[in-house]
Order: C-alpha cells, then structure tokens, then sequence
C-alpha cells in the first residue's frame, strides 16, 4: 500500500476486506477481510502500476484499491471452489 504505514494498511485493509464482503455477501471473518484488503491492494496497486505507471495514493484511493482488489479476490475465490 503506497504512501501508508503499516498500521494504516492493517486498517485500511480491514476496512476495504469487510466492504468487499458486505458486497460480495460473503462471510470470511475479521482476519480474513484484513488479509483480503491488502493483499487485494498490494494486487490491484501492481496491475495498476504495470498497466498505467500510476496508482492511487493516500487513506482515500487505498480503501478504494483494497475494496476492489478484494472483490477480485473473492470472485477469484468463487471461481476455484466451483471448478474444484
């Protein structure tokens, strides 16, 4: 997570983790939605970044990157379940 602290991305990432699940209506549990918020992030921040040579930066554009690459996630998730 560009231009946050550890701290900040534990909470942004739980923040942007139980929005994609409210979302996506799933039910993970608080340290799931933490892990899927920023490892969702840090993913959509490197597509971004490969793509475009930009990303979002601050509290404000990483809740919006984590929330998003955290849905990608669980639609990810969904689809391996279903195959599997």
């Amino acid at each position: 997570m560009t231009g946050v602290g550890w701290l900040a991305a534990i909470i942004i990432g739980g923040i942007a983790g139980w929005l994609a699940e409210q979302f996506m209506k799933s039910n993970m549990g608080l340290l799931m939605n933490i892990i899927l918020g920023i490892v969702g992030a840090i993913v959509l921040n490197f597509i971004l970044l490969t793509l475009t040579g930009a990303t979002l930066g601050g509290w404000i554009g990483q809740l919006i990157i984590g929330f998003i690459g955290a849905c990608i996630l669980i639609w990810v998730g969904r689809l391996v379940r279903r195959k599997t």
